[in-house]
């Protein structure tokens, strides 16, 4: 081989070990600090003078979450302030210390009387039992969900 063909695969081989250093340090970047939110997502989705429809009040439907098994077992966030962010960032409403967990893992909300938990791009996944979600999907009273290490379920 001629020595422009092995400097070319070395500049080659230099630029692909880089491209994949900036993408590791990326990766800790947005799990340490968060992932970017849009501009647009940061405003209010709700126009002034109008509340979020609030999920009805039946009798027997679920008025909160409790982390029942995992290292911030007893945790409890309220419905009515739903949706509810579940992860490790500081704007999480069920904040969890487990490594398992993302900054911005799932989120449980309502859509009429029924309610659902979605999965927010983690990378260890949110389950319902044994299976992983991967979109919205329906949780009732009783229902584990597992985030992590973490178990959690809706009670009245």
């Amino acid at each position: 081989m001629s020595e422009l063909t092995l400097f070319l695969i070395r500049m080659a081989y230099l630029a692909i070990l880089w491209i994949f250093v900036l993408s590791a340090i990326s990766v800790i970047r947005s799990d340490m600090f968060g992932a970017r939110v849009p501009e647009n997502a940061r405003r209010d989705a709700t126009p002034k003078g109008r509340k979020q429809k609030q999920p009805s009040k039946r009798r027997g439907s679920p008025t909160q979450v409790v982390v029942t098994a995992g290292g911030n077992e007893g945790a409890t966030a309220a419905l009515a302030e739903a949706p509810i962010l579940i992860g490790r960032g500081t704007d999480a409403a069920i904040r969890l210390d487990d490594d398992y967990v993302s900054t911005r893992h799932a989120r449980i909300a309502a859509a009429g009387d029924q309610w659902f938990v979605e999965d927010l791009g983690s990378t260890n996944g949110t389950y319902i039992g044994t299976v992983r979600i991967t979109q919205p999907t329906t949780i009732t009273l009783g229902t584990q969900v597992r985030i992590g290490k973490t178990i959690l379920e809706l009670r009245k």
